[in-house]
């Protein structure tokens, strides 16, 4: 018998075992990681159960009457393993909205888990949410190399590559967030106008608690890191959540070396080097400056796709 329940602390477990057993959640779905921000957002995550098994989960919050799934996070979509069927993810979504519309909620905001971080086949809830009448309504361009089938960097990057070398620049696994904070901060102030989202202190406290999943990696001049990049790796993709370099290290082609040695080396065993969104105001602006260096270094789009549901 099929059961929904809102998530709590006491479940904390149970909800890790199943991301780490499903065919599409990420370490950014395990509470460990959604709950440093916690105090930002009010949580109402759901889990799903057959009798005592927990089958899927939902993280997710609600903000005035809306439930997100998540607006803390990437992507956050339902979490399932592999005895996952498509017929009983329809039961499970016609049982969710039940239980919103019980608790009064409005709509359903859904952001659903690119493929590229499933690791099987994992769309059973893309088709119930079109079985329900949910409707695609944003969609983020990221840029993504397929590792086995990747292009050379066009000319002008491995041009920059090379010049990067010869200026003796040298990458390496580092642990100075606060440079890497630094670097960012001084970038985004001067370019947008605001800061970023991980503070140093919070790039450091994640890093610890999943070191094997978050690296800094810097490209150093001299021992002076004039490069950063905090990369998020999971089981078949490695995303570049950061990738920051000093006027001296755009100058010296320090990311263009980094990303070569990100993509060409440490790796390249990965099927996927995903750059990252380049799309804002909810999809409907593409950065093209943005994503045209991206596409230099042979990426392809990858989207990330939201979906809405009114239910009253």
């Amino acid at each position: 018998m099929l059961r929904v329940e809102k998530y709590n602390s006491e479940k904390k477990e149970a909800w890790n075992r199943l991301i780490k057993a499903s065919k599409n959640g990420t370490f950014l779905l395990d509470r460990n990681y959604m709950d440093y921000h916690s105090d930002r957002f009010e949580d109402f995550s759901l889990m799903f159960f057959e009798n005592q098994n927990l089958i899927a989960a939902l993280p997710a919050n609600i903000k005035d009457g809306v439930v997100y799934s998540h607006q803390g996070l990437t992507y956050g979509g339902m979490i399932y393993d592999d005895n996952m069927k498509s017929a009983e993810m329809l039961q499970i979504f016609s049982m969710m909205l039940d239980f919103l519309k019980l608790h009064n909620i409005q709509k359903l905001v859904y952001k659903a888990i690119p493929h590229i971080y499933h690791k099987i086949p994992a769309e059973e809830d893309l088709y119930a949410l079109f079985r329900v009448g949910a409707k695609l309504y944003r969609r983020d361009l990221s840029t993504t190399i397929h590792q086995p089938t990747k292009m050379r960097f066009e000319r002008g990057r491995r041009r920059c590559v090379e010049d990067a070398k010869k200026s003796g620049l040298v990458i390496k696994r580092s642990c100075d967030f606060e440079k890497m904070y630094e670097i960012m901060k001084d970038i985004l102030e001067k370019k947008y106008d605001v800061k970023p989202v991980h503070s140093a202190a919070e790039m450091k406290f994640l890093h610890d608690r999943f070191p094997e999943n978050i690296h800094l990696y810097g490209c150093y001049k001299d021992e002076e890191m004039i490069s950063g990049s905090l990369i998020f790796i999971t089981e078949k993709t490695v995303h570049a959540q950061y990738v920051y370099a000093s006027d001296e290290g755009r100058r010296k082609g320090a990311n263009d070396l980094m990303y070569d040695f990100l993509i060409n080396e440490k790796f390249c065993d990965f099927e996927y080097f995903d750059f990252g969104i380049s799309t804002e105001n909810g999809g409907l602006f593409l950065n093209e400056n943005l994503v045209q260096q991206k596409e230099m270094f042979g990426g392809r789009a990858v989207c990330y796709d939201f979906y809405e549901l009114n239910l009253i």
